[in-house]
């Protein structure tokens, strides 16, 4: 209140000098705005990549991105039936032959049904030589009324009731055999049943992944992957190709490959062939363009190892050459 008064005050003694204070306010509001603005306009420069992307090696370049996998492509390791994890016999890093035990399922239930087996074909043993027994008499017997009945001492009829049971016998002899050999087939199937229970290396290699633990329960369906086994000492690269760029693709094209952002170290691939279906994409970049149903062309190349450190599931920038 006591200011207003003053500029009243100041207005009525000298309206000039008012007038002037003013423009000078106006004026220092323009340059205020203008300045602001100005800076509004300002372009900030981009912030430089922490690495130089990749670039076409080729006049006429396919671009496509590649995973890298063992020479003979990775094995996916999983149980033939559900089972709980007794122990887990190898670890990331070991190299395993053909046949080597990876990881072993409780077995417990399948030697019971082992022992059942076995001592159900000792049983059937047992009866075979009882039947053999019994079959030896029934022979016998009739042997004798083949005798008698030569002198016309036995009659018809019990001579047809000998012959009679000694059929019956020779049938229960073979009826027991029959369950014999269906026997020792359940003992041979349990014996296999026990033996899925060890889940063994199908050929040399290195353990990539152990995804499975003891006590754990390993369904043959699972989601992940109980084990991964494949060749390091070799590797290959598989490329998907977007299938827009699928008829631009040779046999025998060459390629070249940079690890994944970055544009050094190129490292050339020998091709190998081209998978002959096109799949939809599983590996995909999380660019906002990209499309979920995108289908790509596999094609597979080799590489050396050199002196670039390369692992398995590693991704690449490849280029390839569509002339």
């Amino acid at each position: 209140m006591a200011t207003s008064k003053r500029c009243m005050v100041l207005m009525h003694a000298n309206p000039f000098m008012f007038k002037r204070v003013s423009f000078f306010i106006a004026l220092a509001g323009i340059g205020l705005a203008a300045n602001l603005v100005r800076k509004q306009n300002v372009v900030e420069p981009p912030v430089p990549p922490l690495a130089e992307p990749a670039s076409a090696p080729y006049a006429d370049s396919i671009g496509a991105r590649g995973i890298v996998e063992g020479i003979e492509e990775n094995v996916r390791i999983a149980p033939a039936i559900a089972g709980l994890v007794a122990s887990v016999k190898v670890k990331v890093g070991d190299g395993v032959s053909a046949g080597d035990v990876l990881f072993e399922q409780d077995t417990r239930d399948a030697e019971a049904l082992i022992g059942v087996q076995e001592a159900n074909v000792l049983a059937i043993q047992a009866s075979i030589t009882e039947a053999d027994i019994a079959l030896a008499d029934k022979q016998d017997q009739w042997n004798r009324v083949v005798q008698l009945g030569e002198n016309r001492v036995v009659s018809i009829d019990e001579k047809q009731r000998t012959q009679f049971a000694l059929r019956a016998a020779a049938s229960r002899v073979e009826s027991r055999k029959s369950e014999l050999a269906a026997a020792r087939a359940q003992l041979t199937r349990a014996g296999v049943q026990r033996d899925l229970l060890l889940i063994r290396a199908p050929r040399s290699g290195t353990v990539l992944q152990v995804n499975i633990h003891a006590g754990e329960y390993a369904v043959p369906s699972a989601a992940e992957v109980s084990l991964l086994l494949g060749r390091t000492d070799s590797f290959q690269l598989r490329t998907d190709v977007d299938e827009d760029n699928a008829p631009r693709v040779k046999a025998g094209c060459e390629g070249v490959a940079f690890i994944k952002g970055s544009r050094h170290a190129p490292i050339p691939l020998r091709f190998v062939r081209i998978e002959p279906y096109i799949l939809p994409k599983r590996s995909l970049t999380g660019e906002s363009g990209e499309r979920v149903d995108t289908r790509v062309l596999q094609v597979i190349f080799q590489f050396e190892r050199g002196n670039v450190p390369v692992y398995a599931g590693q991704q690449m920038d490849v280029y390839l050459n569509a002339k």
